[in-house]
């Protein structure tokens, strides 16, 4: 069993209208899928980097939407979403429905215009996912690890290290901080939104490393 890390780019007739919001304003640079029922009913629950008020007007624009509840938190706003249609493109909706693969969450929509998710399964299956996405859009494979049923795997990726090594040289880690996730984005010469990402998740992993080592 593998689990494999995509980052995917749509044309736009499949790009997803809420992801297509963040896209076009610039308030809200990252929302993440975190759940969703396998019911007729599409309940899902999104967090966005943006406050309440940038979330309510990236939200209202989805046709599909019936009823909607917010919750703002430090770093941003969950969205409790009860919509008639997901309205994802049925092009994708028919790949994931045939593939033999299971998506984890979240899946990340970036103002980039990228779909992070990752997905698991036996190579030949993950191989067949790989190659209709594809035909699709720009797929690029971002992680391979062999699948754990503990915690996820902690090793870093180049670009996590980049990410890193960056964050010290701006000072990101001093007390108090001196550098900022904008000032790493430069040195990485990349989106403010990837920059987060990347330390996020090297951060994640060095934590997840240093746990099951003790």
């Amino acid at each position: 069993m593998k689990r494999i890390q995509f980052s995917a780019t749509y044309p736009e007739r499949f790009v997803h209208p809420l992801h297509q919001q963040i896209m076009d304003q610039s308030s809200i640079s990252r929302a993440e899928l975190l759940m969703w029922s396998p019911t007729e009913d599409a309940t899902t629950l999104f967090w966005c980097d943006g406050d309440r008020e940038a979330t309510e007007k990236a939200i209202e624009n989805i046709d599909s939407l019936l009823v909607s509840n917010f919750v703002e938190d430090g770093d941003g706003t969950y969205a409790f979403l009860l919509q008639d249609d997901y309205e994802f493109a049925s092009a994708l909706l028919d790949t994931i429905e045939n593939s033999r693969v299971i998506f984890l969450t979240p899946v990340v929509f970036l103002e980039t215009g990228e779909v992070q998710f990752e997905a698991v399964g036996e190579t030949t299956a993950l191989s067949a996912l790989h190659e209709k996405l594809s035909e699709l859009g720009e797929l690029t494979i971002e992680q391979v690890h062999d699948f754990e049923r503990k915690n996820s795997p902690s090793s870093l990726t180049d670009r996590q290290e980049a990410a890193l090594e960056a964050a010290v040289s701006v000072g990101y880690y001093e007390v108090p901080r001196e550098g900022t996730i904008a000032d790493i984005a430069g040195v990485l010469n990349c989106s403010t939104s990837t920059a987060g990402e990347l330390v996020r998740k090297a951060e994640a992993a060095v934590i997840r490393k240093h746990t099951e080592t003790r």
